[in-house]
């Protein structure tokens, strides 16, 4: 004898309906709410007496309120009469038939009526269901990896929708570069969107736009070597650009908070101060990984991935992997593409953030503290032998897992103060403070030397304006250090090169005294320095230069000082 009970219950409307047995002779049960929202069916009988029991469950609609009674007692009479009914027998069924009769009276005692009530409460939301006399438990949801919502299937509207388009168009605009292999400019752009237009509108919503191969050009890194930059076509950068700002929207709040690269509102100053902060703390011990060609060996597959696990619009999946495999034009051939992000374009910072979010989870998982900016990441440790030990697990896991390579050469387990992180390095010592890194300070000298060369055959004035719109971004950038004496001598050795760039220019003795009298030096000191026999750069720090053309002088030509002291 099996007595089969259906219970059904919904969010809005919360309803719970029991079916009757099949059976007249199945055990009475009763089924009573508990905390949680648990169904608990005990094995005693049924009760008679009048109860009732109320479950208020809180949900983000608001409370609802299931009260719940005995049955309506007419339709319980009704069914008793029909059961009943005249049978013989002085209008009685015969024994056999009146316990299951009996039986059957009992079930129907049983079947209860529901009736919902819908209250909004002054509760707040996201709340967990209480039970009466009970008070509520707050529910913290867990953040999961789920498939894309169904709205994430019209991304390619959004990226082709006009505001959108416009703004890629400007931002291109802004940055300029060279144009890619079809030699159209950043300035023809505007005019060819204006004629061709829809039908590029129409390719990209239908997934059958093919972007052009990436024109390959080699530039100097500053620590030696060449790197490979991969320039695409404007057209194509302005595509990429749109997509990057419909997909930046939706990805950044997922990336973590100690990656500082291409992110907006991020900045290189950030993520310095934040390793400041650890060292200062006490983990002054740093495990430096830097990543060989990194951009050059993006596994594609394992990238889709990541990005299909985010998008759902298989036009725009089909439109990302045609940019990675557009193919790289070297030397009038183009040549296929298996692996790697080409540098250029305006998609590719963030698709290497993608790949590096997992680096970044792992190193999150493992509780240690580390800032990362694109593909320079550093791990801050307490000793030497954590930094190791770090180093060890943390290279076995970039290269089994990100099928990336470290390169061991660059990478190393040191001090603050003898390693580098995005131009900047640490103070030893007891206050630790940010100061320039030694390698950043010899490329500036170099650049300074290349502006201010005394056989360029410039005039002082057109030296000075070249050189100051350098300064410029370089203090924007390397001002945020905190040894402010090291800003001090840049700026007299400045001076300095620009004093002897004018004594050189004064070719003959005559002229040079004649120059120095005009700005007002004594007549031996003017002697003094035209008769010398010593070179422009040693003259240059002699009282007489220093007399006619002292900071006050600079300052009139525009020339902007690194240090500026209170």
């Amino acid at each position: 004898m099996r007595c089969r009970t259906n219970w059904r219950m919904t969010v809005k409307s919360i309803s719970i309906k029991g079916t009757g047995c099949k059976s007249a002779g199945c055990a009475l049960k009763a089924v009573v709410l508990i905390t949680g929202d648990l169904l608990h069916v005990p094995k005693s009988g049924l009760r008679e007496e009048r109860s009732s029991l109320t479950m208020q469950q809180k949900s983000a609609a608001g409370e609802v309120v299931h009260v719940v009674g005995k049955a309506i007692e007419a339709l319980q009479a009704e069914r008793r009469r029909q059961q009943i009914g005249p049978a013989g027998n002085g209008g009685r069924r015969p024994k056999r038939k009146e316990a299951a009769s009996r039986r059957r009276n009992s079930m129907s005692d049983m079947r209860q009526k529901i009736r919902p009530r819908l209250a909004f409460g002054e509760e707040t939301r996201s709340e967990a269901p209480q039970a009466p006399g009970q008070r509520a438990e707050t529910l913290t949801a867990k953040r999961m990896n789920e498939r894309p919502a169904s709205s994430d299937k019209q991304l390619m509207e959004a990226v082709c929708e006009r505001g959108n388009c416009l703004q890629a168009l400007k931002r291109v605009k802004s940055n300029k570069g060279g144009p890619g292999i079809d030699g159209m400019t950043v300035d023809q752009l505007p005019g060819y969107l204006m004629e061709h237009w829809p039908g590029i509108r129409d390719q990209l919503l239908s997934g059958t736009y093919k972007p052009q191969p990436v024109k390959r050009v080699e530039i100097p890194k500053p620590d030696g070597g060449m790197r490979k930059l991969g320039i695409p076509t404007v057209l194509d950068r302005m595509v990429q650009q749109a997509v990057m700002q419909v997909l930046q929207g939706r990805w950044d709040a997922e990336f973590s908070e100690h990656s500082y690269g291409f992110r907006p509102g991020r900045s290189a100053h950030q993520a310095v101060a934040k390793a400041q902060q650890y060292v200062v703390a006490g983990h002054r011990w740093i495990g430096d990984l830097d990543l060989e060609k990194f951009f050059d060996r993006v596994n594609h597959d394992r990238l889709m991935d990541a990005v299909a696990r985010r998008v759902a619009d298989k036009r725009m999946l089909k439109l990302i992997r045609a940019f990675l495999t557009a193919g790289v034009m070297e030397n009038g051939l183009v040549g296929s593409v298996e692996e790697g992000t080409p540098q250029g374009g305006p998609l590719s910072p963030l698709l290497s953030n993608l790949v590096l979010d997992e680096l970044d989870q792992e190193l999150e998982r493992r509780g240690h503290r580390f800032c990362r900016y694109a593909d320079d990441c550093n791990i801050y440790v307490r000793s030497q032998r954590a930094g190791e030990r770090v180093k060890r697990s943390i290279t076995c896991f970039i290269e089994r897992r990100l099928k990336l390579k470290i390169n061991e050469a660059k990478s190393a387990v040191a001090r603050p103060a003898e390693r580098k992180f995005l131009g900047f390095s640490m103070t030893s010592g007891r206050e630790i403070k940010r100061s320039i890194a030694p390698k950043s300070l010899v490329r500036f000298k170099q650049k300074v030397r290349e502006l201010t060369g005394r056989t360029r055959g410039i005039s002082i004035e057109q030296m000075t304006k070249e050189l100051s719109s350098y300064l410029r971004g370089w203090k924007g950038y390397f001002g945020f250090c905190q040894t402010p004496s090291v800003l001090e001598e840049l700026d007299q050795g400045i001076r300095r090169r620009l004093r002897s760039v004018i004594w050189k220019q004064g070719t003959r003795g005559r002229q040079r005294f004649r120059l120095l009298r005009q700005q007002g030096v004594r007549y031996e000191l003017a002697a003094a320095a035209a008769g010398s026999p010593h070179g422009p750069w040693r003259i240059a720090k002699s009282p007489a230069l220093h007399m006619a053309y002292p900071v006050s002088y600079f300052d009139a030509l525009g020339l902007p000082r690194l240090y500026v002291g209170k």
